[in-house]
């Protein structure tokens, strides 16, 4: 049986001080022997697969080498970070589950932005997809979400048993300790899913770029805290009965100096109401202005291109959603448009972006899964992030809702008795 790589002394000295000081009838290892597998799916955001080649990170490299690690993961398109959240756990992509961008217009619901905490929480910007928590409560299993897109709003009706709202400020180790005291749970009440989030690569990857190093800081700080989290999986005596499942969303791309272009300068703001920008741009032509807006857009600009939304790439399996404005613009890697205002405040240096083509290199996503239920030393060929979802599924016991990925795809990593 495969197993979450071996303790460190301390944690091995812990693990021995718990199990010497245990009174109670049963521990959370005797628990464990007897309940299922917990899932525990954690995200970090905006990581590419070279961080992990950096020498930053020997606690994610030691769950890769004794797991299974994914050679890429391909993100979904638009590469942004609350829509391939939502495909992670629902299996669709952004056209069908409805987060269609981090920023989204909808004449019944108005404007969806990912600083509104009232539209965050709406379960309305959600309810076309089924995330994996609602299936499992449905199916009675306790979740616990320690920050996930989607998880603050009763999607279908239906939270998590646990659910946070999410808090930047949170430090890390507070995270970690969370998740550890709901694995360590009696078996009862300990949640068959969970989750674990942080965006601290992201933001320093944003600021900063993707080759900094305030981005190599982050990521010894977040692999640090993916160490605590096995050490304490280990004194609590679960590494049998936990899997484990890394992904990030996107990766991120560097964007020099002076690479912006004002949205304004795309289109007279008379013909067409900007809906999002970034690095997808959406456009919605004022009315009568129709002719006026696509003349100015459409087309090949050298810096990003447009289409009508119904004419967009085949391969980006997106255009057909309500929420997507009538025209999207992508910029070209490198570039972001921004409104003039916002521009004016950017501060110099290089930065780095995301919500490019996702078949660039820059945008791909890591995979690494380690527990019980995996195999060991195995390396994986790339795959879609929606092929994540069902191996998710299968991994907690319930039936997939409806879902755009291949179920097949990622058998392999599992052991045989996981796969039947």
């Amino acid at each position: 049986m495969n197993r979450l790589f071996p303790l460190r002394p301390v944690a091995l000295l812990l693990a021995l001080l718990l199990a010497g000081c245990a009174s109670s009838p049963s521990t959370p290892a005797q628990d464990a022997a007897r309940s299922p597998y917990t899932l525990l799916l954690i995200s970090l955001d905006g990581v590419h697969p070279d961080a992990l080649t950096r020498g930053d990170t020997p606690n994610l490299s030691r769950l890769a080498a004794t797991g299974v690690q994914a050679e890429w993961m391909n993100p979904s398109y638009p590469t942004l970070t609350f829509p391939n959240h939502y495909t992670l756990v629902t299996g669709l992509r952004p056209d069908r589950h409805g987060l269609v961008h981090n920023v989204m217009s909808s004449p019944e619901l108005g404007r969806f932005m990912l600083s509104d905490r009232d539209a965050v929480g709406d379960a309305r910007w959600w309810n076309d997809g089924e995330p994996l928590w609602v299936t499992a409560e449905n199916a009675g299993m306790v979740t616990a979400t320690m920050f996930w897109p989607g998880s603050e709003a009763a999607v279908r009706g239906v939270r998590p048993t646990h659910w946070n709202l999410f808090d930047a400020e949170l430090p890390k180790a507070d995270r970690v300790e969370q998740v550890l005291g709901w694995l360590s749970a009696p078996a009862d009440s300990r949640p068959r899913l969970a989750t674990l989030y942080f965006e601290h690569p992201d933001s320093a990857a944003h600021a900063n770029g993707p080759a900094s190093d305030e981005l190599r800081a982050a990521m010894r700080a977040v692999d640090a805290q993916i160490g605590r989290l096995v050490e304490g999986i280990h004194a609590a005596g679960l590494q049998d009965s936990v899997d484990l499942v890394i992904v990030s969303d996107h990766g991120m791309a560097e964007v020099p100096e002076g690479n912006v272009v004002p949205f304004e300068d795309m289109v007279d703001p008379g013909d067409a109401e900007p809906i999002s920008f970034g690095q997808v741009v959406g456009f919605q032509p004022v009315e009568g202005r129709e002719a006026a807006a696509e003349a100015a857009l459409l087309g090949e600009h050298g810096r990003y291109a447009c289409w009508r939304k119904q004419e967009l790439p085949a391969r980006w399996h997106y255009g057909t959603h309500h929420r997507i404005p009538a025209i999207v613009c992508q910029m070209q890697e490198g570039w972001d448009a921004l409104p003039a205002r916002f521009i004016e405040r950017r501060p110099p240096g290089t930065r780095g972006s995301h919500g490019y083509d996702p078949a660039l290199p820059s945008m791909r996503a890591i995979f690494i899964a380690n527990g019980p239920s995996f195999a060991s030393g195995l390396r994986l060929p790339a795959f879609d992030n929606v092929d994540v979802y069902p191996l998710l599924a299968r991994l907690i016991g319930v039936e997939p809702a409806a879902h755009d990925g291949d179920a097949e795809r990622l058998l392999p990593a599992l052991q045989p008795q996981a796969a039947e």
